[in-house]
């Protein structure tokens, strides 16, 4: 069964999800606010979202936008909205499903299993794995040698992109276009937080296990030797 983020300030309505839910067997959170949906996500592994668009604090819409900035956990967007050049724009900014109200709870349900068995079908490719680092790019959570890791965001988005091209060397360049969404910059940004990532690690500059340093080149990770 699943673990359910239910995101709406209809209290009714929120009732109903969550007692439907439940009696399905699944885990179920929920919340009022884009904001405490944001929180949630940054520090609970949810395996789908069910957003509301009619939010008391942001637009639904501008809540999924920062919830794409923070995970990929796939998302429905359940709403009484039904503009078609909305939805459109809604499934191409990251929603993986619309759910027009009123639905039922069956219908609820099917699309929620097909949402999760198309995440599921891929969650291999989510989870990086070099050496005895296991990084779940889903949930955001890094483990090293079976100890969690506590990862600030852009330490978690360094080492899984890093983790996704083990042994290949990437270039300052890249990671501040890719991992900072920066053109250019300045290298001592990098350093900190590889400096940073070191420590968690259990390495230095100078002993390094994963994360190795080519001066002028660039950065790599691969599993100790």
């Amino acid at each position: 069964m699943a673990r359910v983020l239910v995101v709406e300030d209809d209290q009714f309505v929120r009732s109903a999800l969550i007692r439907h839910l439940t009696e399905a067997a699944h885990t179920v959170r929920s919340v009022g606010t884009a904001l405490e949906a944001l929180r949630e996500v940054a520090q609970v592994g949810f395996d789908v979202v069910i957003l509301d668009l009619g939010l008391p604090d942001l637009d639904g819409a501008e809540a999924l936008k920062m919830l794409r900035g923070i995970t990929d956990v796939p998302v429905i967007i359940a709403t009484a909205r039904d503009d078609e050049s909305e939805i459109v724009r809604l499934l191409n900014a990251g929603a993986d499903d619309y759910l027009i109200k009123p639905f039922s709870v069956e219908h609820l349900s099917a699309r929620m299993t097909a949402v999760l068995r198309r995440s599921r079908t891929h969650e291999a490719d989510r989870v990086l794995r070099v050496g005895g680092l296991q990084i779940d790019v889903l949930r955001r959570q890094a483990v090293l040698d079976g100890t969690p890791l506590d990862l600030t965001r852009r330490e978690f988005d360094l080492l899984s992109f890093l983790a996704a091209r083990p042994g290949v060397v990437v270039a300052r360049r890249e990671l501040l276009s890719e991992v900072w969404q920066q053109s250019y910059g300045d290298d001592q940004t990098i350093d900190v937080h590889l400096s940073w990532l070191r420590r968690k690690l259990g390495e230095t500059a100078a002993r390094p296990r994963y994360l190795h340093t080519l001066r002028g080149v660039g950065v790599k990770l691969e599993p100790p030797r």
